[in-house]
């Protein structure tokens, strides 16, 4: 039964010597004497120190163009611009008005118009059930923010599209408060400031009514173009389809940032279209720059200040 005993229990057997004597490696210690884990006379490994701590969020982000580390707050400081490369990442819309107008002068318009599903449009999911999820996840109403503030003690008229929202796209609501917008810019002679980050042009859930808000918004335009008014269109990363086709394009002067891509169609498809290579640079602000396109690139942290010069120029 001993025999039986020492062959069913090999820690056991391996700890008497040749003489039968108890081995002095298998005196029992206090972490053997009460067991912490399933098998018998084993105490639990220790990993608590080899746990792997994660960076905590928010402490640190990637630049998409040039792969850097960076610190968030360093960036949050320059305006959400990457200290390496320069590189403009996303801003909301409501950093936007932060950034370029007057602190607590902003007056926002319109918020009451809200978008509507009129042809009760579905594609992976219900249109209606979409913009309550875009609402709930960006804090807007639609696309756009429109309204009067201040810049440098300069009174104006001021819009901001969100690509957070549908990409920023143009839907009945956002062409209304647009036109509403550049409509109180001319009773009222103000300069128009519009900062464009659409990269979904015209919003295919309302059909052939988003198409319309195009003409509705250079319609208005050019009715407050007759009458004096001063437009400052700036175009930022994306600038694409039905708004670049549109008012984006129609200012009396017309500003880029850095490396932004600008344009109708997305260069892939040009490319698939046409057949041939693209020029290196297609569609970027610098290479819209170079043939004429728009007027002048101008970095996030001067914006304020080129926008006030413009307006104090063209005398506004």
């Amino acid at each position: 039964m001993e025999m039986d005993t020492a062959v069913e229990n090999p820690a056991v057997d391996s700890a008497v010597n040749s003489n039968g004597q108890p081995s002095s490696a298998a005196t029992p210690s206090t972490a053997d004497a009460t067991p912490t884990s399933p098998t018998p006379n084993r105490p639990a490994p220790n990993t608590a120190g080899n746990r792997k701590r994660g960076v905590p969020e928010g402490v640190w982000r990637k630049c998409d163009s040039c792969g850097a580390s960076l610190f968030y707050k360093e960036v949050q400081q320059r305006l959400n611009v990457c200290p390496q490369c320069d590189h403009h990442f996303y801003v909301s819309a409501w950093e936007r008005v932060a950034q370029v107008l007057d602190d607590g002068t902003f007056e926002p318009m319109n918020e009451h118009l809200r978008p509507t599903d009129p042809l009760e449009f579905s594609d992976r999911r219900p249109y209606a059930e979409r913009l309550i999820g875009e609402q709930k996840r960006t804090g807007l109403t639609d696309a756009v923010l429109t309204g009067t503030g201040m810049i440098r003690a300069r009174r104006v008229a001021f819009a901001v599209t969100d690509s957070a929202f549908i990409m920023g796209s143009m839907g009945s609501v956002v062409g209304e408060r647009l036109t509403r917008l550049i409509e109180r810019a001319t009773e009222q002679n103000l300069a128009l400031i519009i900062i464009s980050a659409s990269g979904g042009g015209a919003r295919m859930h309302e059909g052939i009514l988003s198409l319309m808000q195009m003409a509705k918004v250079s319609a208005a335009l050019s009715r407050y173009h007759s009458a004096g008014g001063l437009f400052i269109s700036v175009l930022t990363n994306p600038t694409m389809g039905g708004v670049a086709a549109s008012f984006a394009s129609l200012g009396d002067l017309v500003f880029a940032e850095p490396k932004a891509l600008i344009g109708f169609a997305g260069p892939r498809t040009i490319k698939a279209t046409i057949g041939i290579e693209l020029p290196e640079g297609f569609q970027t602000s610098e290479f819209l720059l170079e043939h004429g396109y728009i007027d002048r690139i101008v970095h996030r942290k001067t914006l304020k200040t080129e926008i006030a010069t413009a307006i104090d120029y063209c005398g506004k």
